[in-house]
């Protein structure tokens, strides 16, 4: 996606397309936003960069312990991951999640034999995105921008999504 193909053509450097190459990296950057949701990390740190100047007489430790319950979050073990696309990376992340204990279901219209093959034998797939939106707490979105894909995630799915679900983009361009 970012390289200049056609500088590279006029230079004679050969460029070769290298599908999935990267997808282990991805699906440890999914991992990680996985939990970085789950256990407010993003908040936590905000809150604790302030701190010191905050606690006034409490002093640190206290303050630290008086307020870190609001930053408590949640384990991943046992929630529902809802992974669209099953692709390189879809897949590899479905079966990690399934590995940390959570639940998760698949949704790929398009699933290849590899692909399939690869999948975790435990991990439905479902062929109705409709129905697997308001079961998850936590979906990640891993689909190329294609005509058939955009829009694919519109106000009418987020409406079928459950509160408080936590929504990944980790989809690509061409």
């Amino acid at each position: 996606n970012n390289i200049p193909i056609d500088r590279c053509a006029e230079e004679g450097i050969v460029v070769f397309n290298t599908p999935g190459a990267n997808a282990n990296a991805v699906k440890e950057l999914v991992l990680c936003a996985l939990l970085v949701a789950a256990r407010n990390v993003s908040p936590a740190l905000a809150w604790t960069a302030n701190l010191r100047e905050t606690c006034g007489e409490l002093g640190i430790a206290k303050a630290t312990e008086k307020g870190k319950s609001q930053f408590v979050g949640s384990e991943l073990y046992g929630k529902t991951l809802g992974v669209i696309g099953l692709g390189a990376v879809g897949v590899q992340v479905a079966n990690a999640a399934e590995e940390l204990g959570m639940k998760v279901i698949g949704y790929d219209p398009y699933i290849t034999v590899h692909a399939a093959h690869i999948l975790s034998n435990s991990i439905p797939v479902t062929g109705n995105l409709d129905a697997l939106l308001p079961q998850c707490d936590y979906i990640s979105i891993h689909v190329p921008a294609m005509d058939s894909t955009k829009g694919m995630i519109n106000a009418e799915k987020i409406k079928l999504m459950k509160d408080g679900v936590f929504f990944l983009n980790f989809s690509r361009d061409k």
